[in-house]
């Protein structure tokens, strides 16, 4: 089971936002934020209008696609891939579940089609993920009636906010006076909003610039009401997480492989791509990886065949295994490369810090697996 290609023009704009992070990476992660540079750079790329379907002037990537975009962008660098896999996934999960009003799917159209990057932030200090339940801190006022005609102003403080300084659009959630949760559209750039520099000094993902961003009485121009959430919404964030982390995978196996036959110690008077022990482990990562690919390819096409909650399960059971997958490789790479590793002339010290922020996006392994474990237990005749 492998990916599906891209049209020519997915392909131009993954390429280009490939070498976009390539050029820009290296400056993000000394600044430990996300530079005007390279957010201009990705923003330019066109990888915006990927999954913002064709009739809405995008390009109509699917979650395989889209997984396969991701997963190129996440080998090149993780940081800057997480932020293009913030927007990709809140554009695709938007219009595949209609989850939010018809304005609204016009606005996060027309964001990615003019290439200003988008986020969902809803992560706070005291709640954490909101992906374990619980009511946000961040509230929304009302000044007038109803969620289409009424004026809203929302206040409160968002944490993780991926590429804080690099986005143009938040939907923000918050808490409405009768104690739900609806969406508001804040611009970032507007009045009642700051970003606050608290992700310096992170162990990972340094270049992403997470920063907390904070809300007074920031106005929402529009707004989505408090509605069930759709199964698109898990779809597209895990996809969007295991593919990026993926790519980070693999791109310590390339560094490995590279690294192998670059390095002759001059006892072994060979390049050490000859020792059986170093071959074990180039063998050992590369399966493990293609295995994840593999099963997150069959998740997603089994998504885009048949969209729906029975498909969801297996999507999140190879976000596990892909994150899995990718800290096993950045480690056994480090393993094998021995004192190399840990210098900058080898990326992999990096690759391993970055790898492991994969395992703290939902679901959980224990979530993953036992959500998944449980679909097959109530259809024992299909894996």
């Amino acid at each position: 089971m492998t990916f599906p290609e891209f049209t020519s023009e997915q392909a131009e704009v993954v390429a280009r936002a490939v070498r976009a992070i390539q050029e820009h990476a290296p400056a993000c992660e000394a600044a430990q934020d996300v530079t005007p540079g390279a957010a201009l750079a990705i923003s330019q790329s066109g990888y915006t209008r990927l999954t913002v379907p064709t009739e809405a002037g995008g390009l109509g990537a699917g979650l395989g696609v889209f997984a396969r975009a991701q997963a190129e962008v996440g080998r090149a660098d993780a940081s800057l891939a997480l932020i293009l896999a913030m927007h990709g996934h809140v554009t695709g999960a938007a219009f595949q579940g209609r989850s939010l009003p018809p304005h609204l799917l016009d606005a996060v159209a027309g964001a990615g089609v003019r290439g200003e990057l988008l986020n969902a932030l809803a992560s706070e200090p005291e709640l954490g993920s909101p992906s374990r339940g619980g009511l946000p801190r961040t509230v929304a006022t009302p000044d007038g009636s109803g969620f289409e005609s009424g004026v809203w102003f929302v206040t409160g403080r968002k944490t993780w906010s991926t590429g804080a300084r690099a986005l143009r659009w938040a939907l923000v959630s918050a808490a409405t006076p009768d104690g739900r949760v609806g969406r508001y559209w804040v611009d970032l750039r507007g009045e009642g909003v700051r970003v606050e520099p608290t992700w310096e000094g992170a162990l990972a993902l340094r270049g992403s610039g997470s920063h907390d961003v904070v809300f007074e009485r920031a106005p929402a121009a529009l707004q989505a009401p408090p509605a069930a959430s759709h199964p698109a919404s898990s779809a597209w964030f895990w996809t969007a997480v295991a593919a990026t982390y993926l790519g980070v995978g693999e791109a310590a196996l390339d560094a490995l492989r590279r690294y192998a036959h670059e390095r002759i110690p001059t006892a072994l008077g060979a390049p050490i791509a000859t020792l059986p022990r170093v071959q074990e482990t180039v063998g050992r990562i590369g399966a493990q990886l293609m295995a994840a690919r593999t099963l997150l390819a069959h998740a997603t096409a089994t998504w885009d065949a048949q969209p729906g909650a029975g498909a969801v399960p297996l999507i999140g059971a190879a976000k596990a295994v892909c994150t899995n997958a990718a800290v096993d490789a950045t480690d056994l790479a480090m393993r094998a490369a021995g004192g190399g590793a840990l210098t900058a002339a080898l990326p992999l010290g990096k690759l391993l810090r970055d790898a492991r922020a994969g395992l703290t996006h939902p679901p959980g392994e224990d979530t993953a697996f036992t959500t998944y474990g449980a679909a097959l237990l109530d259809t024992p005749d299909r894996a």
